[in-house]
């Protein structure tokens, strides 16, 4: 793949909650993980979509950390695009229209990396009291701001799949995140962690990991 994803376990500090001007980086096949949903547990394929983020805070204090990048956010999906799929909703409103019949056969996630978006951000408080921010919409960006010009984008362009994984790229994320990657699955069967381990019955029908087969475009 070539694009190196960098992850340095750094302090972090959260993105303010308001729309911000943010350009998508990376995608990370998770591969099936359980959810908890209204007391059921469930085993769905996961991805995680981030973004690095341009703007100011209130204060007019440019968004960077401390040592002069871009914050970033991050949103993890169940990988489908289903009637009722919070990704769907996502890319449609991203989009500006939603899919046509023809698309939801099949669509690459790829196409979303380098395009720009405004993020709504929002504040809310965990089950444990403590506060975090996530995304609560995507939009496309409006027309004026187009022509006057977006920033340069600074992170490298990064895809990752589990299937077909760019050991560099897996390296360089955080612990955590390699943690719940090599939890699910697809992981242990594609990997030899677990032999006796089968993928779910979606890794089983389509016979490669979460991101590899999805082979239509997203116009945007």
């Amino acid at each position: 793949m070539g694009l190196i994803a960098s992850d340095s376990g750094k302090s972090f500090t959260p993105i303010p909650p308001g729309m911000h001007l943010a350009r998508c980086y990376r995608i990370i096949d998770l591969g099936t993980q359980k959810t908890e949903w209204q007391g059921q547990i469930k085993s769905l394929p996961k991805i995680l979509v981030q973004f690095e983020v341009h703007g100011e805070d209130d204060n007019g204090n440019p968004l960077k950390t401390s040592e002069g990048e871009p914050m970033s956010i991050s949103k993890r999906y169940t990988l489908s695009i289903g009637d009722k799929s919070t990704l769907r909703a996502d890319l449609a409103s991203w989009r500006g229209r939603d899919f046509t019949p023809q698309e939801k056969q099949g669509f690459s996630l790829k196409n979303i990396l380098g395009h720009w978006a405004m993020i709504t951000v929002s504040k809310n408080v965990g089950k444990d009291g403590k506060e975090f921010t996530n995304i609560a919409n995507i939009n496309p960006v409006p027309k004026i701001i187009k022509e006057r010009g977006l920033p340069d984008g600074i992170n490298p362009l990064v895809k990752f799949d589990i299937d077909d994984p760019d050991m560099e790229v897996f390296n360089s994320l955080s612990e955590k995140l390699q943690e719940t990657i090599k939890s699910s699955p697809e992981w242990q069967m594609y990997h030899g962690t677990k032999t006796e381990t089968k993928a779910t019955d979606y890794a089983k029908a389509s016979g490669k990991g979460a991101l590899s087969d999805l082979d239509d475009d997203i116009p945007f």
